[in-house]
């Protein structure tokens, strides 16, 4: 297993290690997943996400070649600005979801998920066109992410801008944070205000560590892979495998918002069928009536039939209630009453409005 330059971080805090996509990283700490889950809600949490991958975007066509690989609109970006966006197959399904931040109309930094980084380079370079070009900038990076309501008071102890200036979305590179030169987004995968900070492999140790004791005073945990899943979970963020994949489209996940029909990119004229149409399955919110734990793949019943599976379930301890996302089929997604089959047996579930938990963005 691969191990990041924060490694010895995870282990002075006791973190449970374990394998995640070829990675060796801490599933919680000390505190656990359920502490550090509410340490990110009521002030401030650490992670370290240097497992994920980073590609750069250069040439005179840069813009118009990512537009034709994107979901999203790139062409309505301004400099400074990231956006969140999909990268499709020809019958809509989804390579993969991924952050894209404009240095400029001819430079482009993309953000993409950790287990897909080889997969979605090698769809990248054999899809890439004359005037654009794609590097693999992975290796070089370690990344933190700093989330919750005082990560902002945190960031501005170490660096030298005023993070208040920053706004959502938006990034700034070359600047100093801790004496390491970083880029910095106002950006999360935890429905709080925070951001995510990119600087060389080596530095990312004196990043931390600058990080935990700016937060102290706060009250800051460092936070691992279980908390990061069940703080994007109550706020409806997906999940790629679970609520998006290969045969799973954005418009059944219910992210239509990130697909731009009006633009020309690889899977539009399906998902735009598939919208006329109207979509097979959708992606719903359900809370546990009956007591019990829903996990991924269980089976999800109404009125006696199948109509589709979890694709991620859990107790919420924002809500203190057990919640899945589950992918339906379509007819069957207004059922304001589900059985999820917990153990061989059917539990109520009810429909609930998404997101679970309403997000907490500095806009």
């Amino acid at each position: 297993m691969r191990q990041t330059a924060l490694y010895e971080k995870h282990l002075a805090h006791n973190g449970k290690m374990v394998d995640f996509g070829g990675w060796e990283l801490p599933v919680h700490y000390e505190a656990g997943i359920v502490e550090e889950h509410r340490r990110v809600r009521s002030a401030a949490g650490i992670f370290d996400v240097s497992h994920m991958g980073e590609v750069r975007v250069t040439g005179p066509k840069a813009e118009e070649w990512l537009q034709y690989m994107m979901s999203n609109d790139v062409t309505a970006m301004e400099e400074g600005q990231v956006i969140y966006t999909f990268m499709c197959y020809p019958n809509g399904g989804v390579v993969d979801d991924l952050l894209i931040y404009k240095v400029s109309k001819e430079n482009y930094f993309l953000v993409i998920n950790a287990s897909n980084t080889e997969k979605d380079v090698m769809w990248l370079q054999d899809h890439v066109r004359e005037g654009a070009s794609v590097e693999d900038l992975s290796p070089q990076y370690s990344e933190v992410a700093l989330q919750g309501p005082k990560a902002e008071a945190i960031l501005a102890k170490i660096v030298k801008f005023d993070p208040k200036d920053l706004g959502f979305f938006r990034f700034v590179e070359n600047v100093d944070v801790a004496g390491a030169k970083a880029l910095v987004s106002r950006t999360g995968y935890t429905g709080e205000d925070g951001f995510e900070i990119y600087v060389p492999w080596n530095d990312g140790p004196k990043v931390w560590d600058a990080i935990m004791e700016a937060g102290k005073e706060f009250g800051i945990l460092p936070a691992g892979l279980g908390c990061r899943d069940s703080l994007r979970f109550e706020a409806g963020l997906p999940l790629y495998g679970h609520e998006l994949g290969a045969h799973i489209t954005p418009l059944e996940a219910g992210l239509g918002f990130f697909v731009k029909l009006d633009t020309a990119f690889i899977g539009r004229d399906c998902l735009a069928a598939m919208k006329e149409k109207g979509v097979p399955r959708k992606t719903v919110a359900l809370e546990m009536v009956d007591k019990g734990i829903p996990r991924e793949h269980y089976e999800v019943r109404a009125k006696g039939q199948t109509i589709g599976r979890v694709t991620t379930g859990g107790y919420s301890p924002s809500l203190e209630k057990s919640i899945a996302l589950a992918l339906v089929e379509a007819d069957a997604a207004n059922e304001e009453e589900m059985l999820i089959v917990i153990h061989g047996k059917e539990k109520k579930a009810k429909k609930v409005k998404k997101p679970f938990y309403q997000k907490h963005y500095k806009r």
